[in-house]
């Protein structure tokens, strides 16, 4: 018995050893599985910092809106009243009536007080009423002086987002003239356009040498058709209407007694005719 004792308490020895190491192992194993636990929850809530990079560079931006400009200047709106000639309108701007002078161009004649009808004139009011017809809202542009001396606005008139003096010169109805310092905003623009005009030979530019720089020309074989007519159209009343001062003998209150009489539109020159029935200064009263 005294030989077992030895043995025995060496099995037990190893066995308290074995039980111990056991132990530490799974207390390390816990404490692993514990540490990765906490990892994988610090990584599921901070992104990577490349995820975080990412988002912060495909953020959409938040900006101010820029307000619109036109690249031509400011545009009035307007509403029509109605169509003078080719290059003349009338407009509400404001709540007030306003005549308004295409600025840089020249349409022919066909209201002049003392020039017949001028070829393509007809052609360039029948298009003038077609694109601005009563009610049509258009807008107006100002160059650097604002009125001419009879009072009138002097424009670039703006409609369906393009100019109306460039539609007139591209179809040949007008030409540029009365280039005046400092309204020459769109001059060169304009000549160059004319040009085009010329080369296609439309319009005006059908008939040799006759827009020039001073003005139209009619050819003359036109001219000596007209002259018989005209002479025997006024020839009846040139007597009455040749001195200046017999129009000053017939005087009418108003444009109500003047359309009471039968007698307008009356041109300047005519009897009858006074600048106060003559608002807008165009040579024509009571219109």
């Amino acid at each position: 018995m005294k030989k077992k004792v030895p043995l025995i308490t060496g099995l037990i020895a190893l066995s308290v050893a074995l039980t111990a190491c056991s132990t530490d192992t799974t207390k390390q194993l816990n404490i692993q599985t514990d540490t990765q636990q906490q990892a994988t929850k610090v990584t599921a809530a901070t992104p990577p910092a490349a995820a975080t990079a990412t988002q912060a560079t495909t953020a959409p931006k938040q900006s101010a809106p820029v307000p619109q400009q036109t690249a031509t200047g400011k545009l009035i709106p307007a509403k029509i009243i109605s169509v003078t000639d080719g290059d003349t309108i009338k407009v509400e701007l404001n709540g007030k009536k306003e005549t308004v002078r295409l600025l840089l161009v020249d349409t022919p004649e066909t209201k002049h007080p003392s020039k017949p009808v001028q070829p393509f004139g007809p052609e360039a009011s029948a298009f003038a009423k077609k694109m601005l017809k009563e009610g049509k809202e258009v807008q107006i542009e100002i160059d650097v002086s604002e009125r001419d001396k009879y009072g009138r606005l002097l424009a670039y008139l703006w409609v369906d987002g393009k100019m109306f003096n460039e539609m007139l010169l591209e179809k040949g109805l007008a030409r540029v003239a009365y280039v005046y310092p400092p309204n020459v905003k769109y001059v060169d623009q304009f000549r160059a356009i004319q040009k085009k005009a010329q080369t296609a030979g439309v319009g005006i530019w059908s008939i040799e040498n006759y827009a020039q720089e001073d003005g139209f020309h009619p050819k003359e074989t036109a001219t000596k058709k007209e002259e018989p007519a005209k002479k025997q159209s006024e020839k009846p009343v040139t007597e009455a209407q040749k001195p200046i001062a017999s129009s000053s003998n017939i005087q009418y209150k108003n444009c109500t007694e003047a359309r009471a009489a039968g007698v307008t539109p009356i041109h300047e020159g005519e009897p009858g005719y006074s600048r106060k029935l003559d608002r807008d200064g165009d040579g024509v009263a009571c219109e």
